[in-house]
């Protein structure tokens, strides 16, 4: 069999499963006689990626298999096609797939004491309905408390082939809550850290740009500094004298001041 005939019968399998299917599940589908080598069936696997790259599909890799999808730039227009709206998760469902993610094997009390609140029992319906959590065993603790650990249906589901996959935590938001809440490796909490000081001193150069500017405004208008010293003067005799009330605006005689002060409150 010539690669081409190879790449067609893939590509009609993959789109008449309708789910990813493994190489050895294509490798089967061929009598003895005329299965070809993984070598073969790659290459030819490969081909078809080729194929599938100016076009609005591609053949991906995830955990259950290969599998024929849209490319995401045309996942908008494609999903009016289905009347129903795609799932929205909550950010307290997110945040608890993550934590099973990065630290499995873990525990659901130690999950809640990450997170500081108790986990809904709808969460963990919803991620056991969807298949992407499991228990993978218990810890040797009084209770022995069940070990969550994600599923093959939950790599698939976000087109993933494995764990590693999975981005760094570095490169995720709120990367300083995120590093002390999933421990995160020492080289990546210095690159964070880092990276949060780099941003702090950004702030700093450009307040001080700021009050250099205004300072220079300043020096070029002397009026403008002498209504600047004059406000602050203003400023330090009313910290000084705490008891006198500020009645008046800005502006007013001292003598308006007294007899705003000593007026008799109106009945």
């Amino acid at each position: 069999m010539n690669e081409q005939d190879l790449k067609h019968i893939i590509e009609a399998t993959l789109l008449a499963a309708g789910r990813p299917v493994t190489t050895q599940q294509l490798l089967d589908l061929f009598d003895e006689r005329d299965r070809p080598t993984p070598e073969q069936l790659q290459a030819a696997i490969d081909l078809l990626i080729a194929d599938y790259e100016p076009r609005g599909i591609e053949l991906m890799q995830v955990a259950s298999g290969w599998r024929i999808q849209v490319r995401p730039r045309a996942i908008d227009v494609v999903s009016r096609l289905w009347q129903e709206r795609p799932a929205r998760y909550s950010r307290a469902l997110l945040e608890t797939l993550a934590l099973v993610a990065y630290r499995q094997p873990i525990t659901r009390s130690e999950i809640e004491e990450i997170r500081g609140v108790s986990i809904s029992s709808t969460i963990m319906r919803t991620m056991q309905e969807r298949n992407w959590i499991r228990v993978v065993g218990h810890r040797e603790v009084p209770g022995r408390p069940e070990l969550l650990g994600t599923t093959r249906e939950f790599l698939d589901y976000f087109g993933l082939k494995s764990l590693d996959q999975l981005p760094t935590l570095a490169d995720l938001r709120d990367v300083e809550n995120i590093g002390v809440q999933l421990e995160l490796p020492a080289g990546e909490a210095t690159a964070a850290a880092a990276e949060a000081e780099g941003e702090t001193q950004a702030e700093a150069v450009a307040d001080g740009e700021s009050e250099a500017g205004e300072s220079e405004a300043a020096a070029e208008d002397p009026e403008l500094s002498a209504d600047a010293e004059e406000g602050e003067e203003v400023a330090e005799e009313d910290s000084d004298d705490s008891e006198t009330p500020t009645l008046v605006a800005s502006g007013e005689t001292e003598a308006d001041e007294q007899l705003a002060v000593r007026e008799p409150p109106s009945e």
